[in-house]
């Protein structure tokens, strides 16, 4: 998508189930082994009563937006808010939304809000990313 065709308003997302594979293979990606997150008997005791997702592994599906989707290939993450409202349990299914907020013409930025919801449409995720469109040599 090219960055004169992206409108303040527009918005894409990403869905994915969270599997049990998806949290040992972030686990083992960054080293964060935290019990809550790997180990059943731990996590029962806990408010949770069961294993929940790494926060960041459920907000890296904003990066799936934005990089592939909006703005898309050609992209660069700049910053990003995260603000974490409810866990995210195995066999969850996440929706992460991207909504254009405003665009500086002149840097080809962009801010946007970042959701992400569990498939009961309860937010899980609220945040803010800024992202510069590159200018392709390819084209």
């Amino acid at each position: 998508m090219r960055y004169e065709d992206i409108q303040v308003g527009d918005c894409a997302s990403f869905s994915k189930t969270i599997s049990e594979s998806d949290i040992y293979q972030f686990a083992g990606i960054t080293g964060d082994f935290n019990p809550v997150h790997v180990d059943a008997e731990y996590a029962e005791q806990t408010m949770f009563k069961e294993r929940i997702a790494h926060g960041l592994l459920t907000g890296s599906f904003i990066s799936t937006v934005l990089g592939m989707k909006l703005p898309g290939p050609e992209s660069i993450y700049l910053s990003q808010t995260f603000s974490f409202k409810a866990p995210v349990k195995i066999g969850d299914t996440i929706t992460a939304k991207v909504t254009v907020l405003e665009k500086k013409e002149a840097k080809r930025i962009m801010k946007v809000k970042t959701e992400v919801y569990n498939q009961f449409d309860s937010l899980v995720i609220d945040g803010e990313a800024v992202v510069m469109k590159l200018v392709s040599k390819r084209r």
